[in-house]
């Protein structure tokens, strides 16, 4: 009996023992269903100080534009808030190349591009083949920067696809015909109104040794954009309509933009160095007094304002004769499309570049609208002007709601060929001896 008992008993220890360990091997082998990604994001947010956004640590490659106020001081200002939001992200600025996007692409090629770069509308459409740009619609919905973003913005944020490719932050913006009021009544000069009185004011101005209009000619977008001002005094459409394939080159209103800007060249409207100057150097020569006029964007005006004060003005643009003069005050070059900051899918912090970008394009609409006196930006930030805007600003947006026409910036071109065609071409114009026929043909040639 003694032993059934003490039998009975191993038997019961043993159970004991065996649900024991059974129960300790369960503990130690059920999983945990929080991520580590959870958790790092729950700790990170529960402890994260007031306008910080993000602990992360990672140092970004850049590629900005960096040359003049205009676009130094909202990068600046930018970064200097960004070491509040993201203190443990370090930016390398590397200056983007005044040369249309050929050193982008070059980058996009040879598999080097930066984490964040500034893209156009040109690059876009080639780096959605190549895959060389990330889709941002999920950061743009969970930063919350499509809600910020203008109604009247919503052409820039969206491609014709209807991704987010970019964080826009300027919003349609205008190419302006500038003049030094002072020179102008120096020598008795009025504003032109057709191309007969500025071919009058080509010649007193030459005759005194004042360039007429100085121009950064060794790029294209600009001699695009003075192509593109002429051709809208006869077809509102301008290189737009071409671009969207909805035009011919061969018609008149192209045919007669290559004539006048051939016999504009002829007359001696822009500098002897046109063809290889660069943009400091026509702006100087313009802030300088050495020429009567200039043509660039509408973020030029509180530079020009801030060298010349009251000096300086825009004017419409010149046309054939008095009435599509006056009918040609609403029809104007430049526009908006998809553009901004975008990021390289494969950087090895794509998520974080992207939140970064995001950040970044905001920081520059704040920045334009306090510092650069331009409310023409993407997003609806709150914020208020430093200073007034310049009366050039102010002339503009009283101009604003009677716009009818607006045609593309040569960068917001979608068809390449034409993009390539159309700033080879009219740079070839700048040279007296080559024809308007042959950028005509070239450009026929290129939608073909």
């Amino acid at each position: 009996m003694k032993r059934i008992m003490a039998f009975a008993m191993s038997i019961i220890l043993c159970l004991f023992m065996f649900i024991g360990c059974s129960s300790k091997t369960e503990d130690e082998t059920t999983p945990d269903t929080t991520s580590p990604s959870e958790t790092t994001t729950e700790s990170a947010t529960e402890t994260l100080p007031e306008g910080v956004l993000s602990n992360e640590e990672a140092t970004l490659s850049i590629y900005a534009q960096y040359s003049d106020d205009d676009t130094k001081v909202p990068y600046d200002y930018a970064v200097e808030q960004l070491k509040t939001a993201y203190p443990n992200v370090t930016l390398n600025l590397e200056v983007q190349a005044q040369d249309d996007g050929q050193k982008l692409m070059t980058y996009a090629a040879t598999g080097n591009l930066p984490d964040i770069y500034q893209v156009a509308l040109a690059q876009i459409e080639n780096f959605k083949q190549s895959g060389n740009i990330m889709v941002l619609n999920d950061v743009a919905e969970a930063t919350g920067f499509k809600d910020k973003v203008f109604e009247s913005a919503q052409n820039i944020l969206y491609n014709e696809d209807g991704n987010i490719y970019a964080f826009p932050y300027a919003g349609n913006e205008y190419v302006m015909w500038y003049y030094n009021k002072a020179i102008f009544e120096k020598y008795n000069v009025e504003v032109p109104k057709t191309f007969d009185e500025l071919l009058t004011a080509i010649d007193t101005f030459n005759s005194n040794g004042i360039t007429p209009m100085a121009i950064f000619g060794s790029e294209g977008w600009i001699t695009s954009a003075m192509f593109d001002v002429l051709a809208t005094r006869w077809d509102a459409g301008g290189i737009a309509k071409l671009d969207n394939g909805e035009g011919s080159a061969t018609e008149d209103a192209y045919v007669n933009a290559a004539k006048m800007m051939n016999t504009l060249v002829k007359a001696g409207m822009f500098q002897g160095s046109a063809p290889t100057t660069n943009y400091d150097q026509a702006s100087q020569m313009f802030l300088n007094g050495e020429a009567a006029m200039f043509l660039n964007g509408q973020w030029y005006m509180t530079d020009a304002t801030t060298a010349l004060g009251q000096d300086v003005d825009w004017m419409y643009y010149p046309s054939y004769d008095e009435a599509s003069y006056e009918a040609g005050k609403t029809a104007w070059s430049g526009g908006g499309a998809a553009a901004g900051y975008a990021v390289n899918p494969d950087s090895k912090h794509a998520q974080l570049a992207a939140e970064v970008a995001a950040f970044l394009s905001e920081k520059y609409c704040e920045a334009k609208v306090m510092y650069r006196g331009t409310p023409l930006v993407a997003l609806d930030v709150d914020v208020e002007p430093q200073t007034e805007f310049p009366a050039m600003m102010q002339k503009l947006q009283a101009d604003l709601p009677g716009i009818t026409s607006i045609t593309k910036f040569d960068w917001h071109l979608s068809n390449a060929t034409f993009k390539t065609a159309l700033e080879d071409q009219t740079k070839y114009l700048l040279v007296k001896d080559y024809t308007p026929e042959e950028v005509i043909k070239e450009l026929d040639n290129s939608l073909n």
